[in-house]
């Protein structure tokens, strides 16, 4: 689960495809294509190395962190250095996911991996054409988002480090999944109506919404769909 920051000021209050640049939207998506080969061109070397990645998780979440609130940050703006960032976050959070990807394959429920990707891209899409189309405004949802978003993050590192509860695991890896399908028709709107300075920024906040989105039905998945 990843932490961001994010604009919440949109440039325009009241959604118009019109207003919208076709070029700009479509060098976001084919960022967001190319920072998705970059994971998984980081979870498919380093997965035979689970043990070490591993133990090493912690010290990879927070090249993560680093790299999403610094490393980002600082080349805003700096063509060809955003993204080398860009691509370097992205095969790192494919990195991340080597351990949840082995624990699948490990169990024999590899078959899974297909299945969350699959699903996630028709909900990502799904969700991506509703705020294109939709003309409501949905510019007020950001702070509510983000609030909801911090509560759900303290309740994991809660159950995580203290309570341990499989049905509060359950309980939040849904709420994950409905908050970034909500983050997505925001994120989305806000690209068409222009809030973000360039594409790579746009991209970035499209690739955690599908990542998070990813990561909560592949561990849904996998619990459903186990055996045990």
């Amino acid at each position: 689960m990843a932490l961001y920051d994010r604009n919440y000021t949109t440039t325009e209050t009241q959604f118009a495809t019109s207003g919208a640049s076709v070029d700009f939207m479509k060098t976001t998506y084919q960022l967001l294509a190319a920072s998705m080969v970059a994971a998984a061109a980081g979870a498919y070397l380093t997965i035979p190395y689970t043990e070490t990645v591993i133990q090493f998780k912690w010290g990879i979440f927070a090249f993560e962190l680093f790299m999403l609130f610094v490393g980002l940050g600082m080349t805003k703006n700096k063509p060809g250095l955003n993204l080398a960032a860009l691509f370097l976050f992205t095969f790192v959070t494919g990195i991340s996911l080597v351990p949840l990807l082995a624990s699948l394959i490990g169990s024999g429920n590899g078959e899974l991996i297909g299945s969350a990707f699959l699903m996630t891209s028709v909900l990502f899409g799904a969700l991506s054409l509703f705020a294109i189309n939709s003309k409501l405004d949905y510019s007020n949802w950001g702070k509510p988002l983000f609030i909801t978003f911090i509560v759900i993050f303290i309740a994991s590192l809660v159950n995580y480090f203290l309570l341990q509860s499989p049905i509060m695991h359950i309980v939040i890896t849904a709420g994950i999944l409905l908050l970034f399908s909500l983050f997505t028709i925001y994120d989305t709107q806000n690209i068409a109506n222009g809030a973000y300075d360039s594409p790579v920024d746009a991209a970035v906040s499209l690739y955690l919404d599908f990542l998070n989105m990813f990561t909560s039905l592949l561990q849904l998945l996998g619990i459903f769909g186990s055996d045990d």
